[in-house]
Parts: structure tokens; C-alpha cells; sequence
């Protein structure tokens, strides 16, 4: 609550658009609308300026798996009730194209499955992704 808050006076009775980059698990975005409507909002309807991450990024985003991608296992639909969003639009995979020079290397890879180059086989996380174990990090070499 202290990062992400609505001002009750702000909100209430009115509809609102929440406007994010993006949605990978959703956990962001579903207690943003939860505060919203606990504020007052009437409605709030959200838009992406990114298509639906549905599969693994390994250039720049650092999303290793589809486990925790909320597109990879629901709908347009799905994904805007479980956020408990009024409706939901997403960046469609044309308009990225249009927006970014596909001839300049431009990977959409997370949004459809088709990677620039071959994606790596194995991902390995780095030692300040693992669990800390007695004051030390794990080191598995």
C-alpha cells in the first residue's frame, strides 16, 4: 500500500482507463483495479502497450519459463476477469511491426513464440536469483 495507492477523492464514482506497459503474471495489475475499486471506481478498463507475454523472453526481459506468464494459460477475456478488470486491450503483434522496424532486428519472441535466433536450451539463474542459505548465497560451482 505504500508504493500503490488511489486518492479516494480522485477515484470514486468516476470510470477510469489503467493504462501499463505490460502484464506477465497480472499480480501488478490485479491489485491495482482491487485498489481502484476499493477507492470508489465505478469501472476501470484496462490497456496494454505491449502485446500478451506467452512465452519465455531470454534477450533483455529475464522471463526463463511460461510457469508464471498469465497469457501463456488465459484468454484476452480470462486474464481481464482475473485481474477484475472491466474490459482489457492489448498492443496487437501487427502493430508492433508497424511501430518498430521489423528489418532492424526487433525480437518479439515473448509475444509469439518466434525468436531472431535460436533460444538458448537450458537457462541457468545467476547466483543472486537463487535462495540465500545461512547469510551466503548458494554457489553451485
Amino acid at each position: 500500500r505504500t508504493k500503490l495507492n488511489a486518492l479516494t477523492r480522485n477515484v470514486r464514482g468516476k470510470r477510469l482507463i489503467l493504462v501499463d506497459d505490460s502484464i506477465v503474471r497480472g499480480t501488478t495489475c490485479a491489485r491495482i483495479v482491487r485498489l481502484l475499486r476499493e477507492a470508489g471506481a465505478t469501472e476501470v478498463h484496462v490497456r496494454l502497450s505491449a502485446p500478451p507475454f506467452t512465452d519465455p523472453c531470454f534477450f533483455g526481459t529475464d522471463v526463463d519459463s511460461k510457469e508464471n506468464l498469465i497469457a501463456a494459460h488465459h484468454s484476452v477475456e480470462e486474464i481481464g476477469k482475473i485481474i477484475g478488470a472491466d474490459s482489457i486491450g492489448f498492443l496487437s503483434l501487427e502493430a508492433c511491426d508497424k511501430l518498430a522496424d521489423s528489418h532492424c532486428g526487433f525480437c518479439k519472441g515473448c509475444f509469439c513464440g518466434k525468436y531472431p535466433v535460436d533460444p538458448p536450451l537450458v537457462t541457468e539463474k545467476n547466483k543472486f536469483d537463487q535462495p540465500i542459505h545461512g547469510g551466503k548465497v548458494q554457489d553451485d560451482d
